[in-house]
């Protein structure tokens, strides 16, 4: 907001060329596979479907294996499963995906366009004592399986308590009944198809029908399978066809597991385009929890309009007429209110170079936040786009270091700040990165102590660190330089050689008490986007709203502003011209409710006397991170709407 206005030509230019970058970046992406065509990097709805003809094969991959009690995701092949981590290699995943633990690796499920199979064996494992630990710990912590084909994730079809449809990512490992534990080794799959209106061209030359994946469902089942013949070349189980009433595999020492698994094709009438449409839509109560959501924003919003309308358009307007008038009539004895500190109002704060770093970050943070909701609502990082989103923010965080550096540095300037100005160079290069790489690197360390698929690999570590010093820290630096170069804003008022005298505060109540509470706005504008957020990533589900989440995040903006603009006008009518703290610290207090309610959010999951401690510190760090980046960016919207606000009162009334 603010930072718009003094960001300047020069850092107009620097903005475009980081924007330009990273739409660049967005269209580059790597080759599929030989004889699959080209795939783009990120998703556009309608391009590149893959066409199979029947016979072609499905290639099935596994990616993790997730749990709404644990935060810690596992490799696939951990289990006893058929195939191997040796033969079986991860294909190429992007950024993001490495990330949050995501991987690509090929199973042993041979799955062929067309062509149904009925309780097809696959291999057998004999569980071990070390296994059997393993896999009741994996069960009872509510792990389920996520595979993909053709980049359709694998679901379990059910329904809501209302009775709408609702899908589950994955299914699950097994279940638990009487304290014992059963796996689960038969999946029903269901692939639905849609017949593509372009015919493909077989390799003789004529033309054949082409077929596109436009879902993958599994019923899972638990089967003792026993196999009379364990010679044969095709395994043939008494219990297949798999059907109700089956004896479930029991998780036990010395058992053999047989898995196995049936295939359905089933034709439906979704395009290929609106595929992932389903899953997105399948729970229409959200949606109406999600309007009532965005009218409660709404009406604080208009609640906080309605004041700072009231105080521009009365009191001040009213105060403008009597300073104006006591100008006229030389009897300005009498004068009270926010004039009398016109002599102090841009006196530098205590701390400017903290001061000017934080709100460097918090401007960063606030641009990357609108280019990333931009490109999410108009479908650049739709769902399909496995890690998008997070190679997305990783990107455009990079990229808006200039951002950062020059915010920082031109705050510093307009401060009559030199003496530090190399300070805030490096303090806006390290600061607010620095901790974020430092948290980033301790959970890291965790997750590979704990055996994770979560860890991020070293390559991977040094991507980043060389996307941090060999890119934005150069681009802070460059940021910062365009900043000083610029000469320094005049402010309307002259500044007195001596401070005035505060008067203290309404019913001496602190300021940092008033900071505090008014935090709890922002928060409530943002609190039930807040809670299908958390639900998403507990549940691990695909948070897929933008554009829900781009009408709180203005509404937020709004928020952020109006309610540090009356709050410093308040101190400012009170005599108190040390509003630069208090512009800032009055929205930034909404990221502590942010974190409070993170807090109870971990304390209220049914599973959290159980929960893994290395599940708890992940969830509280990254929580920690996301409540401080909050923080920053609420901080920095109020800071320069509260920043405008005096500079436009100031100069529109006669002090001398």
């Amino acid at each position: 907001m603010g930072g718009g206005e003094m960001m300047g030509e020069r850092g107009g230019g620097v903005c475009s060329w980081a924007l330009l970058c990273a739409a660049l970046m967005l269209w580059i992406g790597p080759r599929a596979a030989p004889g699959r065509g080209i795939a783009l990097a990120w998703y556009l709805p309608g391009i590149s479907p893959v066409d199979y003809e029947a016979g072609s094969p499905l290639e099935v991959f596994a990616n993790k294996l997730t749990s709404p009690k644990n935060q810690v995701p596992y490799d696939y092949y951990t289990l006893p499963v058929c195939g191997s981590e040796e033969k079986y290699r991860s294909k190429k995943v992007n950024l993001g995906q490495l990330l949050v633990g995501e991987r690509a690796k090929p199973t042993d499920y041979d799955l062929r366009m067309m062509i149904p199979e009925t309780c097809k064996i696959m291999c057998n494992k004999t569980l071990d004592a070390k296994g059997v630990r393993r896999l009741k710990k994996r069960i009872r912590d509510l792990y389920s399986v996520r595979l993909n084909m053709d980049n359709m994730p694998l679901v379990v079809k059910g329904r809501t308590k209302a009775g709408s449809v609702a899908y589950h990512f994955g299914y699950p490992l097994g279940f638990v009944t009487d304290d014992e534990t059963y796996i689960s080794n038969h999946l029903k799959f269901r692939v639905l198809f849609h017949r593509s209106s372009i015919p493909s061209v077989s390799s003789s030359g004529s033309m054949t029908p082409a077929y596109r994946v436009v879902g993958f469902e599994v019923e899972p089942w638990s089967v003792a399978h026993s196999i009379t013949d364990l010679n044969a070349p095709v395994k043939v189980s008494s219990s297949c066809p798999v059907k109700a009433g089956v004896v479930p595999q029991k998780v036990e020492e010395g058992a053999t597991v047989w898995y196995s698994y049936d295939v359905e094709f089933s034709e439906s009438p979704l395009a290929w385009a609106t595929r992932w449409d389903p899953l997105m839509n399948a729970n229409p109560e959200l949606r109406q929890i999600q309007w009532f959501s965005i009218v409660n924003s709404f009406m604080i919003g208009i609640f906080l309009t309605a004041l700072v309308g009231t105080i521009l358009l009365r009191t001040v307007l009213r105060d403008f007429v009597r300073y104006n008038q006591l100008d006229d009539e030389e009897d300005s004895e009498d004068v009270t209110g926010w004039k009398l500190v016109h002599g102090d109002v841009f006196r530098a704060p205590a701390q400017p170079a903290l001061l000017a770093i934080l709100n460097g970050a918090g401007v960063q943070i606030f641009w990357i936040t609108c280019v990333t909701l931009i490109f999410a609502v108009l479908g650049f990082l739709s769902p399909a786009n496995r890690g998008g989103l997070l190679t997305a923010l990783v990107t455009f965080f990079v990229l808006a270091s200039v951002i950062s550096g020059y915010s920082a540095a031109r705050l510093y300037a307009c401060l009559e700040g030199s003496e530090a100005r190399r300070l805030v160079s490096m303090g806006s290069a390290f600061f607010f990165p620095g901790i974020v790489f430092g948290v980033f690197f301790v959970l890291n360390l965790l997750l590979w102590a704990s055996g994770s698929s979560g860890a991020v690999p070293f390559p991977t570590l040094i991507l980043l660190l060389f996307m941090w010093f060999g890119i934005s820290v150069p681009l802070v630096f460059l940021g910062a330089y365009l900043g000083y170069k610029r000469k320094p804003m005049d402010f309307p008022v002259r500044t007195n050689q001596i401070p005035r005298q505060i008067p203290p505060p309404p019913f001496n109540i602190p300021k940092a008490a008033y900071a505090i509470l008014s935090g709890v706005l922002p928060f409530g504008t943002v609190f039930m986007e807040l809670v299908f957020i958390l639900n998403s990533i507990w549940q691990n589900q695909v948070y897929y709203m933008f554009g829900f989440l781009f009408l709180v995040f203005v509404i937020l903006v709004l928020t952020c502003a109006e309610m540090s603009i009356v709050f410093t006008y308040l101190a400012l009518s009170h005599e108190d011209y040390k509003w630069w703290w208090h512009a800032f610290g009055t929205s930034a207090s909404s990221g502590i409710y942010v974190l409070l309610y993170s807090l109870y959010y971990l304390i209220s999951q049914p599973g959290f006397r159980g929960m893994s401690f290395v599940s708890v510190i992940i969830y509280l760090g990254y929580m920690a991170l996301v409540s401080f980046g909050f923080a920053l960016l609420c901080g920095a919207v109020g800071f320069y709407s509260s920043f405008l606000f005096v500079l436009r009162i100031f100069s529109a009334v006669r002090v001398d």
